[in-house]
């Protein structure tokens, strides 16, 4: 019997509202640094709240060397360039060999909802004969995978994943499923949304934003802050990888999903649970070796408490510090797991625990004995980080990262693979 193959992580690309690449991205979360300001994107003067977390100043073109960025939508922009990003990460010379069956695959919520926005002003003030053409061409999903493909020039699988606010932990599951398999050496995921009128009146209309900046697991939370950028992962065979000398950011180790169907938009805590034993089991890991949680954490009243049930249902009392980036990105929807991803593996790369910022007074709900990283960043040593992404009708989707060793994996039990 050969071998099981196992995955790396060997390329982190980030385009973020707190930093561009992955050091500043880095950097950001180390400081606690908020991307978090008045929205720029659509005029949100007859919204109540009017924040978000944007990307300042982006130019796609800065960053991608194939693509011509008139051609595509702000998402796929977002989806290539930190696709590249993490390319550039890697020092990935990829060849013809590893193109043809080098693939990417990439999440989302919203697909290029900012060109929907813009096409139905245009309907509304005109008519249909005045839709743009060049908007229409940007509108499918699919563009935003295929953006990465042809920028990096990958003949492989190319597949958008629209599983919402889980969708790039999805993305990066489905992807090591292909090294696994033996399908492919090299694959690209992760996710990528833009900030928007519709999903920000959507969420309006639930009662689910903020009224200021996102506290996640404060006692005074009141919503989630809507938020954009790109989130990609360079995922690689572990052998191909040391055959390149690449530098190894982490191990993934596996990953869990579910899909209870409980409510539209009310998570299910059995259902959670049940979803962190998989990827535990999927790991070949116990719950013990876990050394932090990167939860999901929106920030809304139900969503927390239901994620701080779950995870006492597997760790009990012996519960792992666990945190929340959105804190500082705001909810990036399809790429917030994919964020999520990169500051777990940083987290095992760097010793750190990444903070949740604004974090005043932890709801007494969530009783006592968890370490929600409300004070600073503190240097721990990170062996094994879980990452949390929920998403509506209990999408749910965790994945698994673990130190690389150059000998068995981590974990009590072994990796299935």
């Amino acid at each position: 019997m050969s071998p099981a193959r196992r995955v790396v992580v060997t390329g982190l690309g980030a385009v973020s509202s707190i930093g561009t690449g992955v050091d500043e991205f880095t950097d950001g979360i180390k400081a606690g640094r908020s991307g978090v300001r008045e929205i720029t994107s659509f005029d949100s003067s007859d919204f109540p709240a009017r924040l978000a977390g944007e990307v300042q100043d982006f130019d796609p073109a800065s960053i991608v060397r194939v693509i011509d960025v008139d051609e595509w939508g702000r998402t796929a922009h977002f989806a290539a360039a930190a696709a590249r990003l993490a390319v550039e990460d890697a020092g990935l010379e990829l060849d013809e060999d590893t193109r043809a069956t080098a693939g990417a695959i990439i999440g989302t919520t919203n697909g290029e909802a900012p060109s929907v926005d813009t096409l139905t002003r245009q309907w509304l003030d005109g008519g249909p004969a005045t839709l743009s053409t060049d908007l229409v061409r940007r509108i499918p999903a699919g563009n935003i995978a295929a953006a990465v493909s042809v920028e990096l020039g990958l003949y492989g699988e190319t597949v958008v994943i629209p599983t919402a606010c889980s969708a790039a932990n999805y993305a990066i599951g489905s992807a090591a499923d292909k090294i696994i398999a033996g399908e492919s050496d090299v694959m690209v995921a992760g996710g990528a949304d833009s900030v928007n009128r519709f999903t920000h009146a959507g969420f309006l209309s639930l009662g689910a934003v903020a009224d200021g900046v996102p506290r996640p697991f404060d006692a005074e939370r009141s919503g989630i802050v809507t938020a954009e950028g790109g989130a990609v992962l360079v995922l690689e065979e572990l052998g191909h990888a040391l055959r390149r000398g690449a530098r190894i950011h982490a191990e993934l180790l596996g990953y869990g999903l579910s899909c209870d169907a409980h409510h539209i938009v009310h998570p299910d805590a059995q259902s959670i649970a049940e979803c962190i034993r998989t990827a535990h089991a999927n790991a070949g890991i116990e719950a013990g070796d876990v050394d932090y949680i990167c939860a999901h954490g929106t920030g809304t009243p139900t969503n927390d408490i239901t994620e701080v049930t779950a995870t006492r249902l597997v760790f009990g009392d012996e519960h792992p510090p666990m945190s929340s980036i959105k804190s500082m990105l705001g909810h990036t929807m399809g790429a917030a797991s994919g964020f999520g991803a990169i500051a777990c593996c940083k987290a095992i790369e760097d010793s750190f625990l990444p903070p949740t910022a604004h974090l005043r007074t932890v709801d007494p709900a969530f009783g006592e004995g968890i370490d929600f990283v409300g004070d600073g960043t503190p240097e721990r040593a990170v062996r094994v980080a879980q990452n949390h992404g929920f998403a509506f009708g209990g999408n749910n989707a965790i994945t698994i990262f673990g130190a690389y060793a150059d000998r068995e994996p981590v974990g009590a039990g072994g990796q299935r693979r």
